[in-house]
């Protein structure tokens, strides 16, 4: 299990509902323009467009030209990032990722899992952990089992307003990131509340069985509205058990 020390270049994008409302329209239907975005989310103009700015900087996002046929400069869509040459912020994290995760192992061999994983495994997880702690999640990984646990859920407090949204942002944002690094491992199930601001991800080699087995969990390619009845049930489920019983 690995615990790296935490960094400082975190995700402000992550943090403000509207801008979460705007990454998730995004991730629904990719290529879409401002005006579309700002339509869809109900934000003015100006406000989706400073938003977008920031979800592009921080390599969530990335922009490009969009063929209208008609003359003058052509507008900008907006996708998420699943190529990490695609935005020069996401391609940096990525590298960095990988030479922080090898200098590490070099300093200490017992967290190399390259021999039971390979080597572009571990560069997929070292990639997914960066991401995850610099969203405030405080990530911790489990190699044998591929689990990530996330100490503590700091959207929560949306989880009554917000359900699926935040689930499905962070579906969509792991399974991409597992992708800018090529590699086997792919995110298999996710598991919101399963203790008191605790969350698991359980990811799997392509191909294999997910190693772990446990109870429940839901499909991050589930549709939102599904994604909402999982979280509630499970948010229900936590709080009736009560404190110390997790």
């Amino acid at each position: 299990m690995v615990f790296m020390p935490r960094r400082v270049h975190d995700y402000r994008g992550l943090t403000q509902k509207n801008r979460l409302r705007l990454l998730r329209a995004v991730q629904r239907a990719p290529g879409r323009q401002l005006q579309e975005l700002a339509e869809d989310t109900g934000l003015p103009l100006n406000t989706a467009r400073d938003h977008l700015r920031v979800l592009e900087n921080e390599g969530l996002i990335a922009s490009g030209p969009v063929e209208t046929g008609r003359p003058g400069r052509p507008p900008k869509g907006y996708s998420p990032v699943r190529n990490p040459e695609h935005n020069a912020v996401a391609e940096r994290r990525t590298a960095q990722a990988r030479t922080r995760g090898d200098r590490l192992r070099g300093l200490d061999p017992a967290l190399d899992h390259s021999a039971a994983l390979g080597q572009e495994a571990v560069h997929q997880l070292d990639a997914l952990y960066e991401h995850l702690e610099d969203a405030g999640l405080e990530p911790e990984i489990d190699e044998q089992n591929l689990t990530v646990g996330l100490l503590p859920c700091l959207y929560e407090q949306m989880i009554d307003e917000e359900r699926p949204l935040v689930c499905s942002v962070h579906a969509t944002l792991v399974r991409d990131q597992l992708e800018q690094v090529p590699g086997p491992l792919q995110l298999r199930s996710l598991h919101p509340f399963v203790g008191a601001n605790r969350c698991m991800l359980v990811l799997g080699r392509a191909g294999e069985e997910a190693r772990s087995a446990g109870p429940g969990g839901v499909d991050p390619e589930s549709g939102d509205a599904e994604l909402e009845q999982y979280a509630v049930r499970a948010m229900r489920a936590r709080a009736a058990r009560g404190p110390g019983e997790d």
